[in-house]
C-alpha cells in the first residue's frame, strides 16, 4: 500500500474514532465528572455534544464554502491584466477583514440578517477571506515565467493557460491558504454561541458564565480535535491535488 493511501486511511480512521468519541456521552459523563467531583453536572443539558459538532461543522462548512466561492476568484481576477489595479485594494479590505474582530461582525451583521445562523457564517466568511485571497494571489505568482511563455508559444488561451498550467502549479499554495481559514473558522465559529448560533461554543461561553470549567471542556476539546482533523484532511486534498515538482519544471 502507497504512503498516500496509508494516510487517507489513518484519516478516515481518525474521523471515524471522532464521531465516536463526540457520540459516547456517558463516557464524556464519566470523565468530566472525574476531574471536576464539585460540579454536579458537567455536561451542557441544552443539547448533546454531538449534535454541538454537527452544528459546528455546519457553520464552518457553509462559510468555508463561501469564503473559497468567493476567495479564490477574486485573488484569481487580480492577478489578471483587467483586475491588477484592484489589487492593493482587494488586498487591504481583506487584510482588513481579518483584523475586524468577529463579534463586532456580528454585532453589525444583527440588524439585517437577525439572530442565528447566518450572521456567523457572515462574520466567518469576511474573516476566513485573507488567507484565501493572499494564497491565491502567491500561488498564481509563483508560476515560473518561462512555464508560461512555453504555455503561450504552444498556442493556449489565457483561459487555457489559467486552468491547464497556473491553477494545477499553484494549487499547493492556494490549499495552504484555505487550510489556515477553515482552522480559523473551526476555532473563530465558537463566538457564534453569544448570538444563539449553536455550536461548540455553547458549551465554552455557558461555562464561563457559570464557572463550569466541565462544560468549557466540553466545548474546547471536540473544536481542538476538529480543527486538527480539518487540517489532516486537508493536508491529504492538497497533495492529492497538487502537480510533482518533477512535473511543474519540465
Amino acid at each position: 500500500m502507497s504512503r498516500r493511501r496509508i494516510g487517507v486511511a489513518a484519516v478516515v480512521v481518525a474521523a471515524l474514532a471522532f464521531a465516536l468519541l463526540v457520540s459516547a456521552q456517558g463516557l464524556w459523563q464519566s470523565w468530566l465528572s472525574a476531574l471536576f467531583p464539585e460540579q454536579p453536572v458537567v455536561l451542557m443539558p441544552r443539547d448533546t455534544l454531538a449534535a454541538f459538532v454537527l452544528q459546528h461543522l455546519a457553520l464552518v462548512a457553509v462559510s468555508s464554502a463561501l469564503t473559497i466561492a468567493v476567495g479564490v476568484p477574486l485573488g484569481i481576477f487580480v492577478t489578471r491584466k483587467s483586475g491588477i489595479e484592484f489589487r492593493a485594494l482587494v488586498v487591504a479590505a481583506t487584510d482588513l477583514g481579518q483584523t475586524f474582530p468577529p463579534v463586532a461582525v456580528l454585532a453589525l451583521a444583527m440588524p439585517v440578517l437577525g439572530f442565528g445562523f447566518w450572521p456567523t457564517v457572515m462574520a466567518l466568511f469576511i474573516y476566513g477571506m485573507f488567507p484565501v485571497v493572499s494564497g491565491t494571489i502567491a500561488g498564481i505568482e509563483s508560476v515560473p515565467k518561462a512555464v508560461l511563455d512555453a504555455a503561450e508559444g504552444m498556442g493556449m488561451s489565457p483561459m487555457q493557460v489559467l486552468a491547464r498550467v497556473e491553477l494545477p502549479l499553484a494549487a499547493r499554495v492556494i490549499l495552504s491558504g484555505v487550510r489556515t481559514s477553515v482552522a480559523i473558522n473551526i476555532g473563530t465559529a465558537t463566538v457564534g454561541a453569544a448570538i444563539g448560533t449553536g455550536g461548540l461554543g455553547v458549551p465554552i461561553i455557558g461555562g464561563l458564565a457559570v464557572q463550569n470549567m466541565a462544560y468549557v471542556l466540553e466545548g474546547a476539546i471536540p473544536a481542538a480535535l476538529l480543527a486538527v482533523l480539518a487540517d489532516a484532511t486537508l493536508a491529504h486534498v492538497e497533495a492529492a491535488v497538487t502537480v510533482p515538482e518533477a512535473a511543474a519544471g519540465a
